[in-house]
């Protein structure tokens, strides 16, 4: 019998179908996966990344991932599961001295120590604000007046000296009600003078507590005792509702503050920066300066692959694809003609 060109173009697109399954299922599936994966990285080995990838490409890509993903679905679901595994905890407790480094926690404690004079200077500019003063002056006013009641209270234990000390309260007492009485005025016009003050000396306070060198072993004293304790999740400190408001305020914040523009100017800043950085990289100099190697990179894509490539077969969908993309081929006038003759 003999066989017209189209019977003949449908034998050989099924017998390349069938070529094509067997070696992406069973034992030449690690072995095709592992010869693509290092013809890919050999072809472009000695070709720049600049070459390879275009700048503006990436910074569309980047556009749309800081406008798109973080308000996603999948992005929520994240946050969720994150919340649930912080509130349920692990499964056996540890203790954060555990897993966190101490020296790593007062490199990073210095290091934050060193910014007290940016700091001061931040805080200057709380002045400005006529809350603020009048937030600081009754700060200082009940600190002040604490202080007093304490003392006036040891006093009142030893005879005589009690009535002394109720004189000087009562006269302080004064002059910080006389403080407390001008807020309104503080708050109404620019007679903020004294809130001015009280801000710069809470400032000064908090300035010169920062640079005593006793803060520092405070500050790792108190991280010692918190690192000693198992962490046990989230439920034995804060509610459930709790946690979800502050997360999910967050995440509303994040999601606001990445999609505008001036979060996309950054973000296509960095792209430049990392093309001025690394564009003059090869693909495999850049792994390098990543410090992954290129026989483990293609080891863990060859892991991955079987179980991908399984379930498509599975489903039948790894054929359909297969001979959606080579029966175009077949059916072309080209190869039709070449059979024909």
């Amino acid at each position: 019998m003999v066989r017209t060109s189209s019977t003949l173009g449908e034998q050989l697109l099924e017998a390349q179908v069938r070529f094509h399954l067997a070696r992406l299922t069973g034992d030449e599936l690690t072995a095709t996966v592992t010869r693509v994966a290092e013809g890919v990285l050999d072809s472009a080995g000695d070709r720049q990344i600049a070459d390879l990838v275009d700048a503006s490409t990436i910074k569309d890509i980047v556009s749309r991932a800081l406008v798109e993903v973080p308000g996603s679905p999948a992005v929520a679901g994240f946050v969720e599961l994150a919340r649930e595994i912080a509130q349920v905890g692990p499964v056996e407790p540890f203790a954060l001295a555990d897993v966190v480094d101490r020296e790593q926690v007062e490199r990073v404690l210095d290091g934050a120590l060193e910014l007290t004079p940016a700091l001061g200077r931040a805080m200057e500019r709380l002045t400005a604000s006529p809350l603020v003063g009048a937030t600081a002056t009754r700060f200082m006013g009940r600190v002040v007046g604490e202080a007093l009641a304490a003392n006036q209270a040891m006093a009142d234990k030893v005879p005589g000296l009690g009535s002394i000390m109720s004189f000087g309260t009562r006269a302080a007492g004064g002059v910080v009600g006389a403080a407390d009485k001008q807020l309104g005025g503080l708050l109404a016009d620019t007679a903020g003078k004294g809130g001015t003050v009280a801000v710069r000396r809470l400032n000064r306070i908090i300035v010169e507590t920062l640079e005593d060198p006793v803060t520092r072993d405070a500050v790792l004293q108190v991280w010692d005792l918190i690192a000693a304790e198992p962490f046990d999740g989230l439920d034995h400190h804060a509610h459930d509702d709790q946690v979800a408001g502050v997360l999910d305020a967050a995440r509303d914040l994040v999601v606001t503050t990445l999609a505008t523009p001036q979060i996309v100017a950054i973000g296509h800043a960095v792209v430049d920066g990392f093309f001025e950085s690394f564009g003059g990289y090869t693909p495999a100099e850049l792994l390098d300066e990543l410090n992954l190697d290129r026989t483990d990179l293609i080891a863990d894509v060859a892991h991955f692959a079987p179980a991908v490539v399984q379930a498509m077969t599975d489903t039948g969908d790894l054929e359909r694809l297969l001979r959606a993309e080579l029966a175009p081929f077949y059916a072309s006038d080209e190869v039709s003609d070449l059979l024909g003759t």
